[in-house]
């Protein structure tokens, strides 16, 4: 079993931060995004891993060989964004007849991988949503296998969400798929979806069954990703560094604190992620994500998404600001 992790997006929804960091490296609940995907996967036995890297993709691969170097990786470039069919489709020489799961790189969920991993189906993971128009989605009949996928329909006939997780077993039919969309130039909003090749594969009489996720933590944009750093911390608490600098400070948990950090006559929490190396002297911080290196002075944010390298002095409220930005609100 290979994992193939689509890492190549510009994250254009997290601007201003996707233009110094690729988004699957944004810090939430004290790991990156892509620690929580990549643990998960090699906790259930998975070792090898393809990353699709493009946008800032040295940035991945520096992170993945420092963080991981007792895993196997391989690193392909995506040069043009065409869509996750098109990403998967550069990793066929890496994968030849091998069986794969495919997990988007802002796609974090809570489910049994191991129950997905020992199945003898090929499977596809879905969450019931409110209005399923801005995902792929699939229709089941009674025994939970999947008639059909199709991507952001405008008009849905079922509320079930791809959520992004794909087990695949038929690996050669797979880019026989995406070889028939490239060759008839089929696309969904002008780029060459798994969806699409999918349910071409539904179609030539490849069976899939299809799973339900716990929990989806969306992590595409600012008011979710915020949302889902204060779910993650509830629910596996925060870490504040043991030798935390910390002086006439109150910390109010769940809260989780990278080293190197200092408190000054402060009061940080809950729900809030901090990087490494950040100082924070007279401020207030609740329900926020706040980058490594940064400094504030004088500040109360709420529901405030700061990058590394930032300096802000003075008083605010909510902020969402990139990295290397200095703001004196003095």
């Amino acid at each position: 079993m290979k994992a193939i992790i689509p890492v190549a997006g510009a994250g254009a929804k997290l601007r201003p931060h996707t233009y110094t960091q690729p988004k699957a490296l944004i810090p939430i609940a004290g790991k990156t995004i892509l620690s929580f995907i990549v643990d998960q996967l090699h906790e259930a036995g998975i070792h090898e891993f393809i990353f699709v890297v493009g946008y800032l993709g040295d940035k991945i691969q520096e992170y993945v060989l420092q963080t991981y170097p007792d895993l196997t990786c391989h690193f392909v470039q995506q040069t043009e964004r065409r869509g996750t069919g098109h990403a998967v489709e550069l990793t066929k020489t890496l994968i030849g007849n091998d069986e794969i799961l495919v997990t988007l790189g802002d796609t974090i969920c809570e489910y049994n991988l191991q129950e997905i991993l020992s199945s003898p189906n090929n499977m596809i993971g879905v969450k019931k949503v409110d209005d399923p128009r801005s995902f792929g989605v699939a229709e089941l009949d009674d025994d939970g296998f999947i008639e059909h996928v199709i991507e952001k329909p405008a008009i849905p006939k079922s509320n079930m969400a791809l959520v992004g997780i794909y087990k695949i077993k038929d690996t050669e039919i797979l880019f026989s798929c995406l070889e028939h969309l490239f060759i008839q130039h089929i696309t969904s909003y002008g780029e060459y979806v798994l969806t699409d090749a999918l349910d071409c594969m539904i179609r030539r009489g490849v069976k899939f069954k299809s799973f339900k996720v716990k929990n989806w933590f969306d992590c595409g944009k600012k008011e979710t990703l915020l949302e889902s750093n204060t779910t993650l911390l509830k629910k596996f608490g925060g870490f504040v560094d043991p030798n935390l600098q910390s002086e006439n400070s109150i910390i109010i948990p769940p809260v989780s604190m990278g080293p190197g950090c200092r408190l000054k006559n402060s009061i940080i929490g809950p729900h809030v992620s901090v990087g490494a190396n950040t100082s924070l002297e007279y401020s207030v911080v609740r329900d926020s994500i706040i980058g490594s290196y940064t400094n504030l002075f004088e500040v109360v944010l709420d529901n405030s998404l700061i990058g590394s390298d930032a300096s802000v002095k003075g008083l605010s409220r909510t902020l969402n600001i990139g990295d290397n930005t200095e703001l004196d609100f003095g």
